[in-house]
């Protein structure tokens, strides 16, 4: 297997410590500027006046009926996604495992769009029992037709799954044409018009797979070290995969069913977080959680602000973005094996 800790050696405390004050200051930064950014723009203390001393002001009900519900709702999915991508490629030991490119997320999204068309269900908290599903087969595709010993390989497979499930979304657009425009835009990848109220049943299934994660930073830091030392130290690594791919399965289908498939976000986390603080997964989980929204937020304003007086979505955003850091990605690894 392709070993992701290649040349990343751990970090002093102090370091992390840094990283993690960084980061937390980034996502509160990066969470004024989305509130803040628009077709209107708010001051800084307009946003504050809007969430800690409302009045009723046009700025007000701009911030608490639409710009903070769609900043929530991208820091949920920002964390889910990083958390997504950073225990997939820690299961893999893959560098270029993530939901989004590996067809995963896009599997979830065939399943809602089933759900929707054939069953007629229009409930997030139904709903998200058929993403999860849809996630969960599309792992067991690419991981049958890819296998885990190659990267090119991974993402061949992944590439080929996402197009027939991509292919399976344009089918049933046209067979229902009742739908076909909200569905395009969500399978774009958005957080515009997103109704928390109606996203609620999605909670518990987010909790479970936060709650899932951080019961695995430390046995998945035991099964980097192989799999018969891991079970000398009492860990059981078959367990820890499926855990962990139960745990991408949530996180990817409360992500997908809330805004749609956005990809690169859980690729291009970790990798930043791994080079920052080390392999170590009971670092690089909690700070993938903490870029995550951070990545999938900043996008959503570079989106508005380049797309002014509307704005581009945020799938398509992180799509121009991380395709320029998976080039980056298979660089470094190409450097590494030589």
């Amino acid at each position: 297997m392709v070993q992701i800790a290649e040349r990343v050696t751990p970090r002093p405390a102090g370091v992390r410590t840094l990283v993690l004050t960084v980061a937390v200051l980034a996502l509160a930064a990066v969470v004024l500027l989305s509130i803040g950014f628009g077709s209107n723009r708010i001051s800084l203390g307009g946003v504050l006046h809007g969430l800690f001393a409302y009045s009723g002001t046009f700025d007000d009900v701009v911030i608490r009926d639409d710009r903070l519900p769609r900043t929530l709702l991208g820091v949920a999915v920002g964390v889910a996604l990083g958390l997504a991508g950073a225990l997939l490629q820690a299961i893999a030991r893959n560098p270029v495992a993530d939901p989004g490119l590996l067809g995963i997320n896009h599997g979830a999204a065939v399943a809602i769009v089933v759900g929707t068309a054939v069953f007629s269900v229009d409930s997030a908290g139904q709903l998200v029992w058929f993403a999860f599903g849809g996630a969960l087969a599309g792992t067991v595709l690419v991981a049958l037709i890819g296998g885990a010993t190659s990267p090119l390989r991974l993402v061949l497979a992944g590439v080929a799954v996402q197009a027939v499930f991509v292919g399976v979304n344009q089918g049933m657009q046209v067979i229902n044409t009742h739908n076909l425009d909200r569905m395009r835009a969500w399978l774009v990848g958005s957080l515009v018009n997103r109704d928390l109220g109606g996203l609620a049943g999605l909670l518990p299934f987010f909790l479970t797979g936060l709650v899932l994660a951080a019961i695995l930073a430390r046995p998945l830091n035991t099964v980097a070290l192989g799999e018969d030392t891991a079970r000398g130290l009492g860990a059981n690594p078959a367990l820890v995969r499926v855990t962990g791919m139960v745990a991408v399965g949530l996180l990817s289908a409360v992500a997908t069913a809330a805004c749609g498939p956005i990809a690169f976000v859980g690729l291009m986390i970790p990798h930043v977080v791994r080079a920052l603080v080390g392999p170590d997964e009971r670092w690089v989980l909690p700070l993938s959680a903490l870029l995550g929204p951070v990545l999938l937020l900043g996008c959503d304003v570079l989106g508005r602000l380049l797309g002014s007086p509307g704005e581009i979505q945020v799938g398509v955003m992180t799509d121009v973005v991380g395709g320029l850091a998976f080039v980056v990605v298979a660089r470094r690894l190409k450097a590494v094996r030589r």
